[in-house]
Formats: structure tokens, C-alpha cells, sequence
């Protein structure tokens, strides 16, 4: 299995494809880098592509911090020590908490920058109980199938989950889930105390692409349209019948957006 060792932590990560630019995936809580499988199948035909799994997370080494700032220090030198240059960074949720951070700190490593269902803001206060609630359960139980039905509703626009098309889908992300041991709830505390990071985002000078499914209950539309207003050129794009998790629920729609970025931001 492929691992990167870091100064502080060792991550697991899938590499495909070839080609003189280089696409990174940064997965969302909760999930690892299966969740960009659709995306990493058709980019790879063209470039080189690199999936990686956040620390705590998926395969990689279990130990914090957590915290978002750390999780961006990862990045940065997951970037320098695989790549060693610029590259476009796909961030969806967490891993978009991560791209911003990169692209206004460490504005060398990031050529373009894609962030799918995600927020320059701290967790909204009227979510925490919640999330607080269900992390101490999972503390407790592990991820449970009671706790990941609840959490699939979070996960997944209410259409998609309702679609007899999907059931199989369904079926094997919520398996997905359940895979989680209980040391997740690092990673999870690290997402929900993090800060915002409102003020940074008139340091991103990268190329932008904010995606959001319009049935996003966790990074709510408006979550997005804050994003876009606070990074100058940025470019917005909504997808209809998504949730929080599009590059998995409409998947050739993510593709399409993303093929049509990319080629104006490898030549611009």
C-alpha cells in the first residue's frame, strides 16, 4: 500500500495517470479517497492524479492534532514531497476547509483551486449540538447503522436518497460509514471546532471553481455563494438534485464541470 511519510504523521494515498500536470483529491469527513473514484477513473486518462487520505482517516496512521490547520500543513507537504511544484487541488468539504487554507498560505503549491460543498465559516452554532450529540455516540458505539442512517441524511440530498436507482449506491456508502472506527471522532472534533476563515479568502489568487448541490444541507448554498463573493475571479456552479456529497451522487455533472475548468486553468 502506497504511504507518504510526513514530518508528523504517515498518509495513505493512490496515485494514476500520467501527464506534465497534477490533479490532487482531498476527501471529506467521514470518507477517503474512494469517495473521488469516479472522478480519479476519468481524469487520470489525461493527467496525473493523486487521492490522498487525511490523517485519522481511510488508511492513514491514526493520531492528531485534528485540527484544520494541521490537516492544510499535511496537504502542503504531502504536495512538496510527491509532487514538488503546483497543482490543482479538489477539495470537497473537509477537504475544502483544506484548500483554502493551502491556496492563501502556501499560494507556490496551488496552480487551481476546485471546492465542492464546503465553507469559509466556522461550524454554524445551531449545528454543533447535533454533531457534538452524535460524535459522543459514535465515541461510545462506533458508527453504528442507526448513527449512519442519521448521518446519511446529512451526507446525501434528500432526492437522491430517495431514488430506487440508487439503491445500491446507497447501500454501499452507508456500508462505508459504518467502517469508521471509533478514533473518527478526532478527525470529526478537529471539522467542528475549526475556525473560520473568512479573512483569508481575499488571499487566494489561484484560479477558483466553487461547486454546490442545491440540496446541500450540511454547506448550505449560501455557504458557497459567500465563498465565490470573497475570492476575487472566482467562478460558482450549481448542481441540481446534489447534496453535500455530489462528486458521488452526480458524478458525470462534477465531471463536466471539472473538465471544462481544468482546461482553461492548465492554460491560463
Amino acid at each position: 500500500m502506497p504511504f507518504v511519510t510526513l514530518s508528523q504523521t504517515k498518509l495513505f494515498y493512490q496515485e494514476h495517470g500520467s501527464g506534465s500536470e497534477t490533479l490532487v483529491f482531498s476527501h471529506g469527513l467521514l470518507w477517503s479517497h474512494k469517495m473521488f473514484a469516479a472522478q480519479v477513473a476519468e481524469f487520470s486518462k489525461q493527467y496525473r492524479v493523486i487521492a490522498y487520505d487525511h490523517r485519522g482517516q481511510g488508511s492513514s496512521e491514526v493520531g492528531g492534532p485534528y485540527d484544520m490547520d494541521t490537516v492544510a500543513s499535511d496537504a502542503a507537504e504531502l504536495i512538496r514531497t510527491l509532487v514538488g511544484g503546483p497543482v490543482h487541488f479538489i477539495g470537497l468539504s473537509m477537504g475544502g476547509f483544506v484548500g483554502m487554507r493551502l491556496a492563501a498560505r502556501h499560494p507556490e503549491l496551488v496552480k487551481s483551486l476546485t471546492l465542492l460543498e464546503t465553507s469559509a465559516n466556522a461550524e454554524p452554532l445551531e449545528n454543533l449540538a447535533q454533531y457534538k450529540l452524535l460524535n459522543g455516540l459514535v465515541r461510545w458505539v462506533g458508527v453504528i447503522p442507526p448513527i449512519a442512517s442519521k448521518v446519511m441524511k446529512i451526507m446525501f440530498a434528500k432526492s437522491w436518497l430517495a431514488d430506487p436507482a440508487q439503491v445500491d449506491s446507497i447501500r454501499q456508502w452507508k456500508k462505508e460509514l459504518t467502517s469508521n472506527k471509533k478514533s473518527i471522532t478526532g478527525p470529526v472534533e478537529g471539522v467542528i471546532y475549526r475556525k473560520g476563515v473568512e479573512e483569508e479568502l481575499a488571499k487566494i489568487k489561484c484560479p477558483t471553481l466553487v461547486i454546490v448541490g442545491d440540496e446541500d444541507v450540511a454547506t448550505t448554498p449560501q455557504k458557497a455563494a459567500f465563498i465565490h463573493q470573497g475570492i476575487a475571479g472566482s467562478k460558482l456552479e450549481t448542481i441540481s438534485g446534489a447534496g453535500h456529497s455530489s462528486c458521488i451522487e452526480k458524478p458525470e455533472e462534477v465531471n463536466r464541470l471539472l473538465k471544462d475548468w481544468l482546461k482553461k486553468s492548465v492554460n491560463s
